[in-house]
């Protein structure tokens, strides 16, 4: 669409407008702004930091599996366990020596040099929602004031996008019917400016110019920019030429086919794709995500292209009963879409800038039920990261002889969260955001793992 607004307008910014150009529209979270607020957001941003740089572009891909992974069955296999414990899987070696992970995962099992396990991550709520595996915070902290940022939020306020053309922040979750499952993670108190752009429904509808081609909106272009020069003279105070700076960056976007053609997977070299998979029949999926494997093909094609972090949620998880069958669908697919994220990052000297991390809200009973099922288990869970400069090849923490609990090295998941800002040129120990109070918010309160530096 392509609208003229002729009366006084006030933006989140607190500025009055006297008109404002609409040339399509992004939908954030649960308010609809247009692209034009959304670069007078990236300006703010990039104004509130004087270190930004466009050419410093580090990432953040975070897989997110809904519903709690069985840590026991994945990467924390107790083959010595009783029989009611164990399972029935078997560990097998990896190209790590002494590193060994579940059967399901032989590609996984040799690139283990590019990938750290963590197996004992802690402080779970036990919600089943993505949050802390977005923002690294308990869901009740700041609430009153919107809630913590996810930190693909906190990178758009911090550093901006790389590429006018490109959100810094995609969130790439399929809707499920258990909505938090699909959650991309949050803008918090920052607001929906800096919200993930979805690239599903009226996201990407609103990006394709179907009813009017570039020679014809280039007239419309004109012919607005010649209202807005008899305005400009009555405008003392220049507001309209600092909107039609931001609306000349809409329309960049709008007439840039880079953010198309990084999600438009048919672009893609057929035997690159092939490796992905597609992750079909999508089985076990109820009310949870699907095993959408080219997801993380489009997540390498977006950070490629200059998204600063890509969220997606894989599979469901919650495996109350037949466990082991789902395991053995999800974990083969997850097999071979993740070893092909981790060689592609490599293959495209990417994997040094592109922190991944795989994990979920928490782990599943030790003992299983009369199901064949494995109920859910705060108490500890598991994480794969790999890429980010981080020193990789390595497993931290260990659980007891059962699986129930960190019997060394337990790791909070806002540990985890000042790793990964940390990888992305971030100091979590001094770097603040402000809350709508005016009072500057640290980004977590963990500590980088030093295992990993």
């Amino acid at each position: 669409m392509l609208t003229l607004l002729g009366q006084s307008v006030r933006y989140c910014d607190g500025i009055t407008r006297r008109s404002a150009l609409k040339i399509g529209a992004f939908s954030f979270g649960a308010t609809t702004f247009t692209l034009a607020d959304l670069h007078r957001a990236e300006a703010a941003a990039q104004a509130a930091n004087p270190d930004y740089s466009a050419s410093r572009h580090k990432a953040v891909i975070n897989i997110f599996l809904g519903g709690g992974p069985p840590h026991q069955d994945l990467f924390d296999l107790k083959p010595d366990a009783p029989k009611e414990i164990r399972g029935e899987f078997q560990p097998i070696k990896t190209n790590v020596p002494g590193m060994e992970i579940s059967e399901v995962f032989p590609r996984l099992a040799k690139i283990m040099d590019k990938c750290a396990i963590i197996r004992t991550m802690v402080g779970a709520k036990g919600g089943h929602d993505a949050f802390q595996c977005m923002t690294g915070w308990d869901n009740q902290s700041l609430a009153v004031l919107g809630g913590r940022p996810s930190l693909g939020s906190v990178v758009s306020r911090v550093y901006g996008p790389v590429d006018p053309s490109v959100p810094p922040f995609v969130g790439l979750a399929a809707p499920t019917q258990h909505a938090p499952w699909s959650d991309a993670g949050q803008a918090g108190f920052l607001g929906s400016s800096y919200a993930a752009f979805k690239p599903s429904g009226p996201d990407l509808a609103n990006m394709r110019l179907n009813t009017i081609n570039q020679t014809q909106l280039g007239n419309r272009k004109q012919l607005l920019a010649g209202f807005d020069d008899l305005r400009r003279e009555l405008d003392a105070n220049g507001s309209l030429t600092a909107m039609d700076a931001h609306s000349q960056r809409a329309m960049d976007v709008l007439l840039s086919s880079k953010l198309i053609d990084a999600l438009d997977l048919s672009k893609e070299d057929p035997r690159i794709r092939g490796q992905y998979g597609d992750g079909k029949p999508y089985q076990f999926q109820y009310d949870g995500a699907p095993t959408v494997n080219d997801q993380l093909l489009m997540a390498r094609r977006l950070v490629q292209a200059g998204a600063r972090c890509v969220s997606l949620s894989y599979g469901r998880w919650d495996a109350h009963s037949k466990n082991f069958d789902m395991v053995r669908d999800h974990g083969g697919k997850l097999d071979q879409c993740l070893s092909a994220l981790i060689l592609d990052l490599e293959r495209l000297d990417l994997l040094n800038d592109v922190s991944v991390v795989v994990w979920g809200e928490f782990g599943r009973t030790p003992k299983i039920n009369t199901n064949a099922g494995r109920d859910h288990w705060p108490q500890v869970s598991c994480a794969l990261l790999a890429g980010g400069g981080m020193r990789t090849g390595q497993v931290i923490g260990n659980t007891n002889r059962l699986g129930e609990f960190a019997k060394d090295r337990p790791v909070p998941f806002a540990d985890v969260f000042a790793t990964l800002y940390h990888n992305l040129g971030l100091n979590p120990e001094t770097t603040t955001v402000m809350d709508p109070t005016g009072r500057p918010q640290h980004l977590t309160e963990g500590t980088a793992l030093p295992e990993l530096m």
